[in-house]
């Protein structure tokens, strides 16, 4: 009975090893471990119960490791780290714009001041990230996309301490910087992003941002100027007409090219897909709790007048949940490839089967 009890604590600790190892091996670890059991012990030792934990992550790792070695895994990478460079050159270009370009609605002693040479850097920078992935020179692009990241550290970090709530504002688009040179550090065929869009992907994924940028330039500097009188305004997140009818011409303009681009990407092979979003997952998930649960924070900082700093647990959600969000997506990928796998195996042997 004893032995019985032990045999099912073991298989528990040993079902940490991927299904393939225990498939192979369980059995003869389970004889082993029941051989130096002592008699009539019932629980693994703590000795034995580590060893098992520790062997079975690290041969998830090596599992996971050679998983993201995949071609699909490749080709999301390559066209990942193409299109966030893409989107950080014209979130770059548009600040680049704005400080170039008065804004009408802003009263003169609010005025532009004029852009400074890390605006010239960071718009120049990510546009030179986007050629060098697509002409072949990926290392080149990492090179590149790794200094943003390293910048951003040097430069916008340390304004925590003063600045927390522009700091944590500006968090997503780090994450973008990251997201993009980890991804063109994935080692891949040269050119192999221009290969896996094609010309047209590509050209709606080029165009798509600078037009956006074009929308949301043609409406800052077409804003009712600033006046003292009372002037009726549409606005509409950061939008804004005198007209409602023009406001929503915005929005659809905006709308149509963010169609244009999820549908261009909506025709990539389903596996790349799904890895696409699964690589920009982290980024969103940070957005999203930056918008929602830190919104109080932002608010109290500028109420209280003077900076509050963050707690340990605000700054573990800003670690844990862009890894949760990207290790969830590829849980969720691999059960569904492997669920796909296993039905077209049955339907394949239905096929071979014998006519009754």
């Amino acid at each position: 009975m004893s032995t019985d009890q032990l045999a099912r604590r073991f298989r528990r600790l040993l079902a940490v090893y991927p299904w393939e190892h225990r498939r192979a091996y369980e059995e003869e670890m389970l004889a082993v471990l029941l051989d130096g059991a002592r008699p009539g012990q019932t629980r693994p030792s703590v000795g034995d119960a580590v060893n098992l934990i520790v062997g079975g992550l690290r041969a998830r790792l090596r599992v996971g490791a050679r998983g993201f070695t995949e071609p699909a895994w490749t080709d999301a990478a390559a066209v990942t780290g193409v299109l966030v460079a893409l989107l950080l050159f014209a979130a770059a270009g548009k600040s680049l714009i704005d400080q170039v370009v008065a804004d009408p609605s802003l009263p003169p002693p609010m005025g532009h001041g004029g852009p400074d040479l890390v605006d010239w850097l960071r718009a120049a920078g990510w546009a030179a990230v986007g050629l060098a992935a697509l002409t072949g020179l990926r290392w080149v692009g990492a090179g590149l996309a790794w200094a943003g990241v390293v910048g951003w550290l040097a430069l916008v970090g340390p304004g925590i301490a003063g600045q927390p709530v522009y700091v944590i504002h500006t968090v997503p688009e780090f994450a973008l910087a990251l997201v993009a040179a980890a991804a063109l550090t994935v080692p891949a065929p040269r050119r192999r992003a221009l290969a896996v869009l094609g010309v047209r992907r590509l050209a709606v994924v080029v165009l798509a941002p600078l037009a956006a940028v074009a929308l949301l330039e043609l409406n800052r500097v077409t804003r009712p100027p600033f006046t003292t009188a009372p002037v009726s305004v549409q606005v509409l997140y950061g939008l804004e007409a005198q007209s409602e009818a023009v406001l929503w011409l915005y929005v659809a303009g905006l709308a149509a090219v963010s169609v244009a681009v999820l549908v261009s990407l909506a025709t990539l092979s389903p596996a790349v897909r799904r890895r696409i979003v699964v690589m920009l997952a982290p980024v969103a998930a940070l957005a999203l709790l930056i918008d929602t649960a830190f919104a109080g924070w932002a608010v109290s900082n500028i109420h209280m007048g003077h900076p509050i700093p963050l707690v340990w647990g605000q700054w573990a959600a800003l670690v844990l949940a862009p890894v949760v969000a990207f290790l969830a997506g590829v849980v969720l990928v691999r059960r569904r490839e492997e669920t796909l796998r296993m039905v077209a195996l049955g339907r394949t042997a239905d096929r071979e089967q014998p006519a009754g």
